[in-house]
């Protein structure tokens, strides 16, 4: 398949050349934070929401500074790897918003691009959303959109939500493991966010979860056609939100599966013939206890190429058993972003990488 411009991606380890980092400038925390309070562990939620004041307020000087440190490391790594950077523009989060539906006190962050959008080939597509708060979060990456658009690049938008409340399960509860999954959305209408979908040539697999239903599966399917091969994914974790801590293609062959998000023999099909990798117990650090992401936040990696992949320098056991799976893991110190939602494959957006289109199975 010829790819124009500048945008080609097609697989999640072919060798990244061009990439789009999150930013921290200027974020906030939710006002509408009826998400968080079903996605985020209890644990975590009961410490972040421990401080009287702190929903829809700027996040504190000493946080972002924290976790600055680790994105200005990891950033090094990239520069190190001849990886071209791009950075969105700063954010103005903290200004309230409306439709005619609904109003929210003000946005989040420019942290973790792979949310947002997402890339399959030549083409960019801006995703719909579930979450209020991240309504307008697209506008900061609007210049970039526009440049790779000019460069030759498909600029594709899918249909914006309106997230009126038939698009939410009132009064919903988590479900406890013994009980059959129920999500959060209903399927009013199409939503679905970029990090619940994996790329591997002709096929993606994407997650149903609390921001990603049905009809937002079949938007996708249909969008890409019968060139692409879209397999749903089934997670058995309750608070389920972005596949990217349950399953990840590693290299042509290998994947990385989360056994406590997902059943190993309840794959698709296509993974019979595939390396079935399960990643060992995370270390949980006091800093991930009062991020927003799950414990398993640890295997949230990033493919540098089929070889390299970087791990956070914590999870000195995943970065045993990469090695052990005949990777080259590139340690970095990355837990404090996991309060802003994300680690090293949420917080970038890959652009382009060398690879061609394929069927891996």
């Amino acid at each position: 398949m010829p790819v124009n411009g500048v945008v080609s991606t097609f697989n999640e380890w072919d060798p990244l050349e061009e990439v789009v980092v999150g930013r921290l400038d200027g974020a906030m925390t939710s006002s509408w934070d009826v998400l968080d309070r079903i996605t985020v562990p209890p644990s975590s939620w009961e410490k972040i929401t421990a401080s009287p004041g702190t929903r829809g307020a700027p996040v504190p000087p000493d946080v972002v500074e924290k976790a600055q440190e680790g994105l200005e490391e990891f950033l090094g790594i990239l520069h190190d790897a001849h990886v071209t950077v791009r950075r969105p523009e700063a954010p103005d989060a903290s200004r309230p918003f409306a439709t005619p539906a609904w109003s929210v006190g003000n946005g989040m962050s420019v942290a973790n691009p792979r949310d947002l959008l997402l890339v399959v080939g030549d083409e960019i597509i801006e995703v719909p959303m579930a979450d209020r708060n991240r309504y307008f979060e697209v506008w900061p990456y609007r210049p970039l959109l526009t440049e790779y658009f000019r460069s030759g690049a498909r600029w594709t938008a899918a249909p914006k939500p309106r997230l009126a409340e038939d698009q939410y399960h009132p009064d919903y509860e988590v479900p406890p493991w013994s009980e059959d999954m129920t999500f959060f959305v209903t399927e009013a209408e199409p939503v679905f966010d970029a990090a619940d979908i994996m790329r591997c040539g002709r096929d993606l697999f994407m997650e149903r979860s609390h921001v990603t239903n049905r009809l937002g599966v079949e938007w996708l399917r249909r969008h890409l056609g019968p060139e692409y091969r879209v397999h749903e994914i089934v997670s058995r974790y309750a608070r389920a939100m972005h596949i990217d801590t349950s399953l990840l293609p590693l290299a042509p062959g290998k994947v990385l599966v989360n056994p406590e998000f997902l059943d190993p023999d309840s794959l698709p099909e296509v993974f019979r013939s595939w390396d079935i990798l399960i990643p060992p117990e995370p270390v949980v650090t006091p800093v991930m206890e009062r991020g927003l992401m799950s414990r398993w936040s640890s295997v949230n990696v990033l493919m540098l190429d089929p070889e390299h992949v970087v791990v956070e320098r914590s999870q000195t056991p995943l970065l045993k058993a990469f090695e052990t799976w005949g990777f080259e893991p590139v340690p970095c110190s990355f837990e404090h972003y996991t309060v802003f939602g994300g680690s090293f494959h949420c917080a970038t957006l890959d652009i382009r990488r060398r690879g061609t289109l394929e069927s891996y199975f």
